[in-house]
């Protein structure tokens, strides 16, 4: 990586996180410190079996920037037993949350649209196709404490969704260099946080079961909730 844009430095050796220097201990090439998410970006993909994989900062983001991508309007159908994000999600990418009685294990799908929300799932070759977006929240398999990722084999995807979740920034070139292309939120994941994921990584068994077991008894019945009625 030929340009760094962030600021490591700054910051005292005594109150820097310890996951960055525990990853080159271990002889992980990370010269940067954004070597790390590239790291574990190209880790989880090769683990879930997806040609690319784009860190997040969460889950729900990493959904709302899938809708995004594909200009996702109209209705967009999910179960009624879920996590609350997801239809919020969908109403900020402006579309409208449709709820289903129907029971799902580790995954379901947003559809119409080739997305599918595999927040409590996490296990080798796990991947099925188009945009698949894991959690790494404290509750997880992974438990980083935040953060997602979203796999898919699109590289045009891939190239839009890494500058989408950075303020539409192109972070190999400098900032003042920068010819922004598209609109961008910020939703990235830190290098620690990624660096933390790695570590945890080598200590996470490879076939997992989902962490809910019943997401149809777990959940609440969404449809119910006042905000999302017409």
């Amino acid at each position: 990586m030929s340009y760094s844009a962030w600021p490591l430095g700054q910051i005292p050796e005594e109150n820097q996180r310890p996951e960055l220097k525990l990853l080159k201990e271990k002889g992980y090439p990370v010269n940067d410190a954004r070597d790390a998410i590239e790291i574990f970006e190209k880790t989880i993909a090769e683990f879930a079996g997806s040609k690319f994989a784009v860190s997040v900062d969460c889950c729900s983001h990493g959904l709302f920037l899938c809708l995004k991508f594909l200009k996702a309007t109209g209705q967009i159908i999910i179960p009624s037993k879920t996590y609350a994000s997801v239809p919020m999600q969908i109403i900020h990418a402006g579309c409208k949350p449709v709820f289903e009685d129907v029971e799902w294990y580790g995954s379901y799908q947003l559809k119409p649209y080739p997305i599918w929300d595999s927040a409590i799932e996490f296990t080798k070759n796990m991947y099925r196709g188009g945009y698949q977006v894991l959690s790494f929240q404290i509750k997880k398999t992974l438990p980083i404490g935040r953060g997602g990722m979203i796999l898919l084999d699109d590289e045009n995807a891939y190239i839009w969704l890494k500058k989408a979740r950075y303020d539409g920034r192109n972070l190999d070139i400098p900032y003042d260099q920068d010819q922004f292309v598209c609109p961008g939120w910020h939703y990235y994941m830190t290098p620690e946080d990624a660096a933390r994921g790695l570590l945890l990584f080598e200590k996470t068994p490879k076939t997992n079961l989902p962490s809910v077991s019943n997401p149809y008894k777990h959940y609440s019945d969404l449809s119910k909730q006042f905000i999302f009625k017409d």
